[in-house]
Order: C-alpha cells, then structure tokens, then sequence
C-alpha cells in the first residue's frame, strides 16, 4: 500500500505540517516536560489513533534514546504493566482521554485531569494538552494519507 497523498511533497500540506511540526517542537523545546514522557505520550496517541507513520517514529526514538524494549512495547498496556511511574500514568491517561474525546461524552473527564495536576504544574498541564492535540493532528493527516510507518530512521529530521 502506498500513501494516497504525498503530504511532503504538497505544498499546502507542507506549510499545514510546518506549523504543526513549528508548534510541537515549541513544546518539545520548552524544557517543562522529561523527554520521556513527551516520547511516551506520542506513541500512546499514535498507537490509538492507528497512525503507523507516527508510531513508528516515536518507538524508534523512545529506543533510540535508551528506553527499553520492556517499556517500548508495553505502551499500548500501560495500566497492565509495573513499568511507569505514577507521573507517567498519569500523562499517559491524559493522552488516552484527549485522543478518544469523540468516544466520551463531555471530553476528559475531570477526575484524569485532578491526577494528572497532581504532578505537573499548571504551565506542564499546558505543555501536555498542547502536546495530545498536537500530536492527535498529526496523526489524523498521517492516517488519512495512508502515510506507512517502517522506514524512520532516528535522527533523521534533525
């Protein structure tokens, strides 16, 4: 199968996926959030939302970055699983909730929201909500193209 559209090589979708690439590395960059947890976010919303471009990449740089195969793989199972701190569950819940918002009525729920701030400060709640519909936007251009996963390379954008 091969992508429906090149989204790299489109010029509107290149400036659409520029802002959004812009925006995420703001986030990213800002230094408010452990790089793992940013990486274990992403791959939790790309692996839900089935985007196999994007899970792709964000496995690949959790391993490249020394994270485990135990942890790698056991994203999809997290709650099943003794291997990520309270901090990390709760970041974790959090993209779940903001990834399935059409699945819940009335969006996320407040109790995952009061967990969450129970380790992250209020400008880290910010960072993590911009991250998840970041994150989700990408995906959802990513599934729609048919965009396949297999080929990234760690390091490769930068």
């Amino acid at each position: 199968m091969s992508a429906r559209v090149n989204l790299m090589g489109d010029q509107l979708a290149g400036k659409a996926m520029k802002g959004i690439n812009t925006a995420s590395m703001a986030v990213i960059n800002s230094g408010l959030l452990p790089k793992t947890t940013i990486d274990l976010v992403l791959l939790r919303a790309s692996q839900i939302n089935g985007c196999g471009y994007c899970t792709d990449i964000h496995s690949k740089d959790l391993a490249h970055a020394g994270e485990g195969a135990a942890r790698v793989n056991l994203v999809a199972v997290w709650r099943e699983t003794t291997v990520f701190s309270d901090e990390e569950r709760a970041a974790l819940e959090l993209a779940e909730q903001g990834t399935r918002i059409a699945d819940a009525a009335g969006g996320v729920p407040d109790e995952v929201w009061a967990n969450a701030a129970k380790y992250y400060n209020e400008e880290q709640m910010v960072a993590l909500t911009c991250l998840i519909a970041l994150i989700n936007a990408s995906n959802r251009l990513g599934v729609i193209a048919a965009v396949q996963g297999g080929d990234y390379t760690p390091g490769q954008f930068g």
